[in-house]
């Protein structure tokens, strides 16, 4: 497969695919082409068609076709682990939205069924790709920082369809905040840190037991490296916390604005053809605060790093075309669902 285009085949037709998916892989013509788009239901009304991709109701069509290489699940929650598995018994490169799937037990199943089909298989984590996690990251790397002992990240929210959904809908564990939400914050800390030597989790359910969670709050604990980092979210935050905070040994990191290139995928701003996708203005850049070995204090404002969800496809790209190793590696999900799972253990 080594330099040629490859083929897109996606399951699902909605905002995942339209919005979070496919403006990234049509970003990148000289790598994927989006070969076929299959939905139970084909309506052009809210997303509309793609030039030169084929649209059709019969999924059995798209997993049978040989020119099809890799195939992109992005449904509701609950059908992740069915058309994932039947995607690769079609021998199809696999990438599954998230939450990729309900148990870690499924998730080995299915990296089990990859191995065994010669295909690989992974979630798509595009939020490794997160402007303001990549800036973070490259402020820990400076060394001002000192020896960083705690990471806090906030994924906040006022949401008033969701609060009105939590008061009066009945609890559902794949459609809560822990597998909608922190599954992109979880797999944040743990693609920056690795897989945690611990945890402890908290997940509340404001308007009482039977109703969907609203609030979640990680501590993982990396013991080795001396570094508690915390995820902590609600869709109650009228004032959003700080997106990043850095505490060091020397100083400060703050970012409080999120990634913006959600902001303009909303808008249907897309990143193929304009310079400026999900750029950040100087206002929402970091403040960096640190004392240097004369105890000298430096404040700066830190300017955020570029950064595109086009890096998982370049990467998908490396893996299916080139062998090269998965970026999302399977204990990496295995150890994120093992998390979510405790944080929903109790909740009814």
């Amino acid at each position: 497969m080594a330099d040629r285009i490859l083929n897109i085949g996606f399951i699902g037709n909605g905002k995942g695919t339209n919005r979070y998916h496919a403006p990234f892989s049509l970003a990148l013509p000289d790598k994927f082409r989006v070969r076929t788009i299959q939905a139970r239901h084909i309506d052009h009304s809210v997303w509309p068609a793609i030039p030169g991709v084929r649209y059709t109701t019969d999924r059995d069509e798209l997993l049978a076709d040989p020119a099809i290489d890799i195939v992109e699940i992005s449904t509701p929650h609950h059908t992740h682990y069915e058309l994932t598995k039947a995607a690769l018994e079609a021998g199809k490169h696999v990438v599954c939205d998230k939450a990729f799937v309900e148990t870690a037990a499924q998730a080995q199943e299915l990296f089990d069924l990859a191995a065994s089909k010669g295909v690989t298989v992974q979630c798509y984590q595009n939020r490794r790709f997160d402007s303001d996690l990549v800036t973070a990251q490259q402020v820990m790397a400076s060394g001002k920082l000192g020896q960083v002992f705690e990471v806090v990240t906030h994924y906040d929210y006022w949401r008033e369809e969701y609060l009105r959904y939590a008061q009066e809908g009945r609890y559902d564990r794949l459609s809560g905040i822990c597998y909608g939400h922190a599954c992109h914050s979880v797999d944040q800390l743990i693609s920056w840190f690795g897989i945690p030597d611990r945890w402890q989790v908290e997940t509340r359910q404001l308007f009482g037991p039977g109703h969907p969670e609203t609030c979640y709050d990680f501590d993982l604990y990396y013991d080795e490296l001396g570094i508690k980092a915390t995820a902590a979210s609600t869709y109650h935050m009228a004032i959003q916390r700080p997106s990043f905070e850095l505490y060091g040994t020397r100083g400060t990191f703050v970012k409080v604005d999120k990634d913006q290139q959600e902001r303009d995928l909303k808008h249907f701003y897309l990143p193929a053809g304009h310079a400026d996708f999900g750029l950040d203005t100087p206002d929402q850049w970091g403040t960096l605060r640190w004392y240097d070995d004369e105890g000298t204090m430096h404040q700066e404002r830190v300017e955020t790093v570029r950064s595109s969800y086009c890096g998982f496809y370049e990467a998908l790209y490396e893996t299916v075309a080139h062998g090269a190793e998965q970026l999302v590696k399977p204990e990496e999900t295995i150890a994120q669902l093992r998390i979510l799972e405790q944080a929903t253990a109790e909740l009814r």
